[in-house]
């Protein structure tokens, strides 16, 4: 018995694997309907009594804003042009801030947050963490770095049920993800911490300053520049070019 079921488990392990790589692999080129993240908005607002229309429309790499690019990788992953989905220098600094009490510090990675957001549900146990790992080795070996990104702003919350660049720019700017400036890029990187706490379009004192910190760091980056050879600046695989 213990050896059939081993075996069923060992089946069952291979048609996940191939299963979740080929589905990886479809979403390089075609654009994701929805994210698990969305999902899950919806089931809470059911389950709260209070329905809500989620709002996302998807833009391809050129039709968004290159300040928004910029901005969002000072802000939440400076060295994803360098890493292949995960950061251990900021693991080990968020594990040891942590150890000491207080507020808790995460650590991911954009390749993580864009795993956990498209396949996976919200949560801290060991089984989810190590689903997230297995997604982001995925999209790292499969997907070139511009990809990810894409895939990135195009699916990150930054409202109450308000997914993506464009949603985002026209909810709280009224104007579209090509349009956003500089300022207003930097304001919409600055909640992403905290989207349905934290406003973009009215920014506590605190996202304000935070917003002026992205600036700065996206001048130390090279700003338009940083973006010309993202997918050529770590040592890709061969079928990531």
């Amino acid at each position: 018995m213990l050896h059939y079921l081993f075996r069923r488990f060992c089946t069952f392990l291979l048609w996940f694997a191939i299963g979740s790589a080929l589905l990886v692999l479809v979403f390089r080129w075609v654009p994701p309907p929805g994210t698990m993240l969305m999902v899950e908005r919806k089931i809470e607002s059911w389950a709260d009594g209070q329905p809500i229309d989620l709002q996302r429309s998807w833009r391809p790499w050129d039709q968004i804003s290159d300040d928004l690019k910029v901005a969002v990788i000072a802000g939440e992953d400076q060295k994803f042009s360098q890493h292949w989905g995960f950061d251990f220098s900021a693991m080990q600094a968020a594990f040891a801030h942590n150890e000491r009490g207080g507020s808790i510090r995460g650590a991911s990675t954009l390749t993580q947050q864009v795993a956990k957001n498209l396949f996976l549900w919200s949560g801290r146990s060991y089984f989810r963490k190590a689903l997230e790992a297995w997604f982001t080795a995925l999209i790292e070996v499969m997907w070139p770095k511009q990809r990810i990104l894409e895939v990135y702003v195009n699916s990150v919350e930054w409202d109450d049920g308000v997914f993506g660049a464009e949603a985002a720019a026209r909810h709280h700017f009224g104007v579209s993800a090509s349009a956003l400036s500089r300022q207003q890029a930097s304001l919409l990187a600055a909640v992403l911490p905290n989207p349905r706490e934290w406003s973009a379009s009215h920014p506590s004192t605190y996202v304000a300053r935070r917003a002026g910190w992205i600036r700065q760091q996206m001048s130390q980056l090279g700003g338009d520049d940083y973006l010309v050879g993202l997918n050529h600046s770590r040592s890709s695989a061969p079928w990531t070019q």
